[in-house]
């Protein structure tokens, strides 16, 4: 994969934006909409089922939460559509210094971005960033768990 299409995917802190949840072109994105297909009318289904299965009395807000996933409303850290829960600064930096990814700043790391246990994993991410490269880098974390 060529770097430019892995600068899309990666967000400026060195998340993954296209492995979220809420990615609007993401995988989670495509097959939760494609579920979501393939229930339509089972509601009905489910009401029966619930007289012996109880667990299906809960089906309507899977629904919701499926229908969520299914919307995925954000177009990644690098588009005028972020809706990431995250406050960072990495996303202002990246105009105002025209980089690519956090590491490739002077002040890396600054004491702009992130605290605790966020903070730690945002310093590793982007040294094996620039110690393997960013292509290396998208391609070990598609190996890894999305969570």
């Amino acid at each position: 994969m060529e770097k430019s299409e892995v600068i899309q995917k990666l967000s400026v802190c060195g998340l993954d934006c296209s492995r979220c949840a809420d990615y609007e072109n993401g995988e989670i994105r495509n097959l939760s909409s494609k579920f979501s297909e393939l229930l339509n009318g089972y509601e009905r289904l489910a009401k029966m089922k619930a007289e012996n299965e109880p667990i299906f009395n809960g089906y309507p807000e899977f629904i919701k939460i499926l229908s969520h996933f299914a919307e995925g409303t954000c177009g990644g850290c690098r588009s005028d559509n972020v809706k990431c829960p995250l406050d960072c600064q990495a996303k202002i930096c990246r105009v105002e210094r025209s980089i690519d990814f956090c590491f490739e700043c002077d002040e890396f790391p600054c004491d702009k971005q992130f605290q605790g246990k966020l903070r730690e994993r945002w310093i590793e991410r982007n040294n094996r960033m620039k110690e393997i490269g960013v292509e290396n880098f998208f391609i070990e974390q598609n190996k890894m768990p999305r969570y």
